[in-house]
């Protein structure tokens, strides 16, 4: 059984990866798609530790974002 490999490059470049691996194009691997960074997970990261320096505490952290959400939401009726 060949080794697992992790490769990272661009969609563009998959096909001479391999090939210069000596893989087959007949060949079956199996490709994970995995994006450059989650953006949302980022900035949620990034955000909490404003939050979290600017003194607030988690508690004040989700009550600020409920409001915020109670904002944006349609009422309903």
């Amino acid at each position: 059984m060949p080794k697992r490999e992790v490769i990272e490059t661009t969609a563009g470049q998959v096909a001479a990866e391999l090939a210069s691996r000596g893989i087959r194009p007949d060949e079956r691997v199996t490709v994970t798609i995995k994006p450059e960074q989650d953006l949302l997970a980022l900035g949620r990261k990034e955000s909490r530790a404003r939050v979290v320096a600017a003194g607030l505490s988690d508690a004040q952290l989700d009550r600020l974002i409920e409001e915020a959400r109670a904002e944006v939401q349609p009422t309903l009726g």
